[in-house]
């Protein structure tokens, strides 16, 4: 292919450098005449392990040039990748005036070559930028250009090893206007081997913030247990490899996939624990002091959208923590419940584990004594119940709550708190807790 790609910093050199090896014609466009020259001669002006070579490989063999040049560029290729940064102002927000500039000079020659070509974003955006700048700004100067396909690319270089990691990254997602549209801008990485997913420019915008912030929470989590792990005289890198070797638990999809609130015997109690060491350790842990305080945040949320609603009557058809138990010890579906019961909702309760349990099980106290005004609301008629509510929350994912979405009636509202199994999520009167 025919490739534009503009800005020539860290991740446009890499990506100019890898695309001009694997075959492509690739032109690489800066505003700084340094860079291009720099470029042209066959050298790199970043520092990276191998891009040097590729360069002045890709300049010897004519597959890469360079220029300041917007409108040679996009004349002389099919399609433009868009690398130019992306920095923090200092507020904190994110500097999106280069991209603009870019999407504008860009758009602007489409319109004078007036032919199909495509335009992918990799400089990291937040989500809404490509629907709420990027795409106006190209679709504006480009005028009615047939052919003018958008996407979003997001990169997953690490410096030092950028080479390697565009070779073999952890995945390639590619997020565009239209299915076509990904498909066609995915052909360039088609020789990789590594999980493709192709889906909407927002999602993609949002999977590389995803990224980030985990490898950040890692960082910042790692260093809260070392910390404490020094306080009392073990060793930190002991700990943390025995954590990571767990990759059914630990490092895996498991409990990151967004929902309610966590709760049962063992984690608020835990966090509580730890967070009280540390402070008798006169630690200042700042990731693990605020995880409770997410967690009581996410139950208010919920509680403030069903507010919303304007509803009195509400069904609730799971209370435990977890589907399949009876327990209810820091269950957050019971706290939401006790918030709407103080603002004087009339609640019904449906699940057959835990009115199991108020009749027999090991739990029988709790539930009877602890708290009695949940146990005077548990009713053991699954029809009942759902009757009863003009809003009806899914509290747990039990199996046999998968029936709910097909016995609502036209009145009735589902607040969903576990992303039930096979719901239309776009369907009317319903919505889930983060979704």
């Amino acid at each position: 292919m025919r490739i534009s790609v503009f800005g020539l910093g860290y991740v446009g050199v890499v990506t100019a450098a890898c695309l001009s090896r694997d075959g492509h014609t690739v032109i690489g466009v800066d505003n700084q005449q340094v860079k291009v020259d720099i470029v042209n001669d066959g050298k790199t002006p970043v520092v990276e392990d191998h891009v040097g070579e590729l360069i002045a490989a890709g300049v010897a063999s004519g597959r890469l040039k360079a220029t300041t040049d917007a409108l040679e560029a996009v004349r002389e290729s099919d399609m433009s990748l868009v690398c130019v940064g992306t920095p923090s102002r200092r507020n904190g927000s994110l500097d999106t005036d280069a991209v603009v500039r870019v999407c504008e000079e860009i758009g602007a020659a489409i319109a004078r070559k007036n032919a199909p070509h495509k335009v992918v974003i990799r400089s990291t955006v937040l989500p809404g930028t490509m629907r709420g700048v990027v795409i106006p700004a190209l679709r504006e100067k480009a005028g009615h250009v047939e052919g003018l396909t958008i996407g979003n690319n997001p990169e997953f270089l690490r410096e030092a090893s950028a080479v390697y990691d565009y070779d073999n990254p952890p995945k390639i997602v590619v997020g565009a206007e239209t299915p076509e549209g990904a498909r066609e801008i995915a052909e360039i990485y088609k020789h990789i081997e590594a999980p493709s997913f192709l889906t909407s420019v927002d999602t993609a915008e949002l999977v590389k913030y995803a990224d980030n912030a985990w490898h950040a929470v890692k960082v910042a989590f790692g260093n809260e247990i070392g910390n404490i792990a020094k306080a009392v005289g073990v060793d930190s890198h002991e700990v943390m490899s025995i954590f990571c070797s767990d990759e059914k638990l630990n490092i895996s999809p498991r409990y990151l996939m967004p929902g309610f609130a966590f709760g049962g015997s063992c984690l608020p109690k835990d966090v509580r624990a730890l967070t009280y060491k540390g402070r008798d350790l006169d630690l200042e842990l700042p990731l693990l002091n605020s995880v409770i305080r997410s967690n009581e945040e996410q139950i208010a949320r919920a509680f403030e959208t069903i507010m919303s609603y304007g509803k009195r009557k509400i069904s609730v058809f799971g209370i435990s923590f977890k589907a399949g138990t009876d327990d209810l010890r820091e269950s957050p579906q019971v706290e939401l419940v006790e918030k709407l019961l103080g603002k004087g909702m009339d609640i019904r309760i449906y699940d057959r584990f835990v009115n199991f349990a108020r009749l027999y099980g090991a739990n029988r106290d709790y539930i009877l004594n602890r708290i009695p005004h949940i146990s005077s609301l548990l009713i053991d008629d699954f029809d009942a119940v759902l009757a009863h509510g003009d809003v009806v929350i899914i509290g747990n994912n039990a199996p046999e709550f998968e029936v709910l979405p097909d016995r609502v009636g036209p009145r009735q509202r589902i607040y969903d708190l576990v992303r039930l199994k096979g719901i239309e999520i776009a369907r009317e009167g319903y919505e889930g807790v983060n979704w």
